[in-house]
């Protein structure tokens, strides 16, 4: 039997050395001692997971709920609740940090195994007070180390300084296994666990994709611009349009075809009218591509498609307002053979070969040469109301979960906007201890009245973040614990890549993808962005794609 105590034991150890090779070490030992039958959940506990790759099952514990379940087996009040999160910042070491301070308080010893279980109990309640009362009873039999631990797995914040590659690093060391077997393990299953077991089996080398467990998908790597697409892939490039909406893993096999998230949940229900057509293919094949809103021939915004996200059965009303198509751009594996290591033009070709039925379609595809070419295909892209371009090396094979230099992506943003920080949330990782995640506001056109538009945490140096965190603890109004609202002093410049209507901001709009270009010392709340400006960036970005239709670009 392996114990929590034990896995808490050896990731505060590989917490507190800042050696790769030290963590590493660490972590190959507790894997060699590990129970045969608990190696798998382990190996997932230390890469941040809880349950098995492509199993759809989920914790379904958020902050309010989490923070019932603390306040009832500690018995702090929300003072103390606070103060705890001020010290730390993390929600693991919050729940240690109560519970250690409760005298008198026995525990029993928990097994890894014992831990899967409650997990699994957690995830299968159906309601909210169900999983609650499961949860207390779990942390009433914890000691506070493994509490904490258990904590950082629910919140899915481990922060011990481990990252998949050290586990995989970690599995290998244990037993004795090539590092890129392992890897290639993991990158195939997507499971710490199943590579584990597979290593200290000797059995690497049968590591293969199953249908309806989803990979993880291939991601590009971002570029400024066409010189530097060149001078990283060459002279002759793939180009695909970058299209804007849901990356989305399709897998058809015999009578069953399923849709995965680019976070591997199963939408299958979301999109029926896709999944209904793959069953349609000729082959049983496993697709990688995206979803998009598309009606009358033209893409439409995104925004629409948010409409048909997280209903479990959309009506006929809601598939006829917004139709969708699937965009495959790759091929994985046809029938039972797997494609990932065979290069990018084969891939292609067999993917043309499938002969896909509507509302299936294949991602637009053009084979240019230099700079100039591919500024000329990203505004062709851009009239076809897409964000920008994916260019690809043709020769490169397709790696699950890896971003590298085969596939980049050219896009633009849309413009920038000035706004005013109106709160702040503490950082974790290597930004724990500074107030890094900021939400932002404009003007209510002729009040002082302040509208959040979105929330931003990247663009600034570290030296900039310590500056503004000694700054906003300063103009701190209220503190919530892990967040504060702070007085409407420090203005951004925020830029993003689209404007699209929400229910989520008290403005009733939201930016995609914002990050904080600068911080405009020279400006005063007095000269940010007035709500009038982003709803006119919103018509603006419609009227365009209402041109670009009329003009052809659909």
């Amino acid at each position: 039997m392996t114990t929590l105590a034990e896995l808490a034991r050896a990731g505060d150890a590989i917490a507190t050395t800042s050696s790769k090779s030290e963590k590493v070490r660490l972590l190959a030992q507790f894997f060699v001692a590990a129970a045969e039958d608990e190696l798998a959940q382990a190996a997932r506990y230390f890469g941040g997971g809880v349950f098995p790759a492509g199993d759809q099952r989920t914790l379904q514990v958020g902050g309010a709920a989490f923070s019932t379940v603390l306040r009832a087996v500690s018995g702090a009040d929300e003072a103390s609740i606070r103060a705890a999160w001020r010290r730390h910042s993390d929600a693991g070491d919050v729940t240690g940090d109560l519970l250690s301070r409760l005298e008198g308080r026995s525990s029993e010893t928990i097994s890894i195994r014992d831990l899967d279980r409650a997990f699994a109990e957690i995830a299968d309640a159906r309601v909210t007070r169900e999983r609650t009362a499961r949860l207390t009873a779990l942390l009433e039999r914890a000691s506070p180390d493994e509490a904490r631990y258990i904590a950082k797995l629910i919140t899915g914040e481990l922060r011990i300084g481990l990252r998949e590659g050290l586990v995989e690093e970690a599995i290998g060391v244990a037993f004795g296994a090539d590092p890129a077997a392992v890897s290639r393990a993991v990158m195939l299953t997507g499971d710490l666990g199943e590579a584990a077991l597979l290593a200290r089996a000797g059995r690497l080398d049968t590591a293969a994709p199953r249908w309806f467990v989803p990979l993880r998908s291939m991601l590009a790597t971002p570029v400024a611009g066409a010189e530097e697409a060149v001078a990283r892939l060459g002279e002759d490039v793939w180009v695909e349009d970058k299209y804007d909406g849901i990356r989305c893993q399709l897998h058809r096999s015999g009578g069953e075809a399923a849709l995965y998230s680019r976070d591997l949940k199963n939408i299958s229900t979301q999109f029926p009218e896709i999944t209904t057509a793959a069953l349609d293919l000729h082959a049983d094949v496993m697709l990688d591509g995206e979803i998009l809103a598309f009606h009358d021939g033209r893409v439409m915004p995104f925004h629409a498609l948010q409409t048909r996200l997280g209903r479990a059965a959309p009506g006929a009303a809601v598939m006829s307002a917004v139709p969708v198509i699937y965009v495959a751009w790759d091929v994985l594996m046809v029938d039972d053979e797997v494609l990932i290591d065979r290069p990018l033009h084969e891939r292609r070709g067999r993917l043309e070969a499938l002969g896909v039925p509507h509302p299936l379609a294949l991602a637009h595809l053009e084979r240019v040469r230099g700079a100039a070419e591919i500024d000329r295909r990203f505004e062709d892209a851009r009239a076809r109301l897409n964000e920008g371009l994916l260019l690809k090396q043709p020769d490169s094979p397709y790696t699950p979960g890896r971003r590298g230099l085969n596939w980049l992506k050219l896009k633009r943003p849309l413009d920038t906007l000035d706004v005013v920080v109106v709160g702040a949330e503490w950082g974790h990782g290597k930004r724990r201890g500074v107030l890094s995640d900021v939400t932002f506001a404009v003007r209510v056109d002729g009040t002082d009245q302040l509208a959040t538009i979105g929330k931003a945490y990247t663009g600034l140096t570290d030296a900039e973040i310590a500056e503004m965190t000694t700054l906003l603890l300063d103009i701190t109004v209220a503190d919530h614990g892990h967040y504060r609202t702070v007085q409407p002093r420090i203005v951004l410049e925020i830029a993003f890549d689209a404007v699209q209507s929400s229910a989520r901001h008290k403005s009733g709009f939201a930016l995609r993808f914002p990050r904080i270009a600068r911080w405009r010392h020279d400006k005063s709340p007095a000269d940010i962005d007035t709500l009038s400006r982003v709803r006119d960036l919103a018509n603006a970005i419609e009227n365009e794609r209402v041109q670009l239709v009329d003009q052809g670009g659909s």
